[in-house]
């Protein structure tokens, strides 16, 4: 299953009862979860029997099949409590000791807030030579599991020609749905992807602001989430989505009567990092779903959940690859380069938002 080698050590510590991971006694000892061997973190994991999740619910990215593989394979039950981002590390900082999520998926973003809180606990796993830099951190505090890049989706029924690059969204004349800037991750970094096809970057965000104020001067935006209920019904033209979410919605409704494209001009990738509670009541079972989510059965679970796999040398089934776009539409996309920057922009981008776009739709 795994390849079963000695992970290389280094200095982070998770705290867990004297007597395992589910004993409630105040009584602790340090663990380091990068110095135990995959063979013996198997081993533990199977006896705590259990791994609480946040934010990995059945329906996103396939983690029912990553859970159900889990299952099967070690015994290991599973229960998840889906929630934001921002939520999970609210509550993994809250709850402190009495902790009821071990391991939590969050946007990139979040991975090195979640260190800066010192809410989280390193594991490398296996794999982490395979991981790019800017996709974990060095003392794998936080590891990103699968990318989304932004994409546009569009309805064929009521749009005659796909867009293919933003500056044919520019020129059209349909709707383009963007969801709850203000608010939704997805819908910032589209605003971070236009900024960057028109000249801009995370430093400065104007050229996309430019953009969507523009559409919105022209009565052509729409802010509320295009869901997978108001997709059916026809309610969005082109919009702007994740390729997983894009990908998941045109098969679940009618593969034909939807265009995915990356645009080809420029556009941005990001990924979802998995984060383990430090005070985990099973470290073992999460650093062990972490080693899986990252082995080729995981890789391959999430391709099948239309997420691309962050190892490059991951054995993806035929399966998974016709879920996938084609590498070919990929070759404009840029992770976020200054992530500091990013961070920083996204503090005023709400206002930003509000002060030249919300007032300008028509």
């Amino acid at each position: 299953m795994f390849k079963k080698l000695l992970v290389p050590t280094i200095a982070a510590t998770v705290l867990l009862g004297a007597c395992g991971g589910n004993n409630s006694s105040d009584s602790t000892e340090k663990l380091d979860l990068n110095n135990v061997k995959v063979a013996d973190l198997e081993k533990k994991a199977k006896e705590e029997g259990q791994v609480n999740s946040l934010g990995m619910p059945d329906t996103w990215a396939n983690w029912k099949e990553t859970w159900a593989d889990i299952n099967k394979e070690y015994g290991i039950k599973h229960k998840d409590t889906d929630m934001s981002s921002a939520e999970e590390l609210a509550k993994f900082e809250s709850e402190k000791k009495n902790a009821t999520g071990d391991i939590g998926d969050v946007g990139i973003a979040f991975g090195p807030l979640a260190v800066e809180k010192d809410l989280v606990v390193g594991y490398k796993t296996s794999y982490f030579d395979e991981i790019p830099d800017w996709a974990k951190d060095k003392d794998g505090k936080w590891i990103i599991g699968y990318t989304g890049t932004m994409s546009f989706m569009t309805d064929k029924n009521s749009v005659k020609d796909t867009p293919k690059t933003w500056e044919d969204i520019k020129n059209g004349d349909y709707k383009v749905s963007i969801g709850d800037v203000e608010k939704a991750n997805q819908a910032q970094f589209a605003v971070l992807a236009a900024a960057y096809a028109f000249g801009g970057d995370e430093k400065n965000l104007q050229p996309g602001i430019d953009f969507f104020k523009k559409l919105a001067e022209e009565g052509r935006l729409i802010t509320t989430d295009p869901d997978i209920a108001s997709i059916e019904k026809g309610e969005h033209q082109v919009m702007l989505l994740w390729d997983f979410n894009a990908l998941n919605y045109r098969d679940q409704i009618d593969k034909k009567r939807f265009d995915v494209t990356i645009p080809s001009d420029k556009s941005v990738m990001s990924g979802y990092a998995t984060v383990i509670n430090k005070n985990a009541k099973n470290p073992y079972a999460a650093a062990l779903t972490r080693e899986f989510i990252l082995s080729d059965e995981g890789q391959d679970n999430l391709a099948k959940g239309y997420a691309r796999p962050i190892r490059e040398k991951a054995k993806i089934s035929d399966e998974a690859k016709k879920k996938l776009l084609p590498d070919s539409m990929y070759q404009n996309v840029t992770p976020v380069k200054d992530s500091k920057a990013w961070d920083a922009a996204l503090k005023e981008l709400p206002q930003k938002w509000q002060e030249e776009v919300t007032s300008s739709i028509k």
